[in-house]
């Protein structure tokens, strides 16, 4: 009942394994461009992935009773790394916003 078929347990794993790669990617990105920001975002990605990973253990081990617990720190997991990925984003959008930049005033019409 709880068996996972081939193709789902191919998405499963290439998933992760992509998620994987992703993060390499961007922390690379991070390293060519100087921008730490980006370092930040292959970091904030790591709870993601460990959700990812508590979901195919938990499927590998046929859902077992005694892992359920992996099911909270998956849903945990995702919490947390919706809003760590939220922050990492939020600190590239900052990051390319010129500190010289100045915020236009508005025209005032002459009545």
């Amino acid at each position: 009942m709880h068996v996972l078929s081939i193709p789902t347990w191919i998405i499963h794993v290439s998933s992760v394994v992509e998620w994987i790669v992703a993060i390499w990617l961007i922390w690379t990105y991070g390293e060519l461009t100087g921008n730490r920001n980006w370092w930040g975002l292959s970091l904030a990605m790591l709870p993601a992935l460990v959700s990812a990973m508590c979901a195919c253990t938990w499927h590998y081990f046929d859902n077992a009773e005694s892992l359920e617990w992996l099911v909270t720190l998956q849903a945990t997991m995702t919490l947390v790394g919706n809003f760590t990925l939220w922050a990492a984003a939020f600190l590239i959008w900052r990051s390319t916003k010129s500190p010289d930049t100045v915020e236009p005033k508005p025209i005032k019409s002459e009545q």
